[in-house]
Formats: C-alpha cells, sequence, structure tokens
C-alpha cells in the first residue's frame, strides 16, 4: 500500500485512476487490528489502487472530506468518488471487502 506523500499527489490521484483511500493514524488502535489483512484486501480488488492517508499528516483533507473517524475508506475513480465506509467504528476485513464489492 502507497503512502500519500502530498496534496499535490492527492490531487493528481484523484483526477486519474481506481483508488481506495485508507484514513489512518499509528495511535488507532482499531486501525492497528486491520493492518495485518490488508495487504490481502488490496490483492483481492486489484482494479483499486490503494492509498495510506496519514490522518495526522493530512487532517486538512480529512476535513475537505469529512473523514471525522478512522480508520476510514473512499473510494475513487478518475475524480468521482464512488462510495465510501466511513465511521469511527472498528471495522472487520469481511466488511471492508463487502463495502469494495458494492462499488
Amino acid at each position: 500500500m502507497r503512502k500519500l506523500a502530498s496534496m499535490e499527489e492527492y490531487e493528481q490521484l484523484k483526477e486519474n485512476g481506481k483508488y481506495i483511500l485508507m484514513f489512518s493514524a499509528q495511535w488507532c488502535g482499531d486501525c492497528r487490528f486491520i493492518e495485518p489483512f490488508m495487504p490481502e484486501v488490496a490483492d483481492k480488488y486489484k482494479e483499486f489502487t490503494f492509498i495510506y492517508v496519514d490522518r495526522d499528516a493530512f487532517i486538512d483533507l480529512c476535513v475537505a472530506l469529512d473523514i471525522f473517524g478512522i480508520p476510514s475508506f473512499v473510494a475513487i475513480e478518475n475524480g468521482k468518488e464512488l462510495g465510501r465506509f466511513v465511521s469511527k467504528d472498528r471495522k472487520t476485513q469481511d466488511e471492508i471487502e463487502q463495502f469494495i464489492a458494492a462499488l
């Protein structure tokens, strides 16, 4: 999973391609819970590029996208939001995969 490096990179990414933005933070216990199985999820859904977005480093982006709980996911294709799985609740691998499959 790639890490978002800058807002400029986000602006470029969101316009071209299919992405799952995963909003997370190092201090987030629920985010650490999903870490072990996220590579498997990303491998299963190769049509998307998975991008790790550090909530603390990109707080303005989180506010702009109404991301107030983590871990959260936003799917984007060619500048259009396809869907979001946004809440403060712990997420299971099955829930994340159901979200992606429903896109």
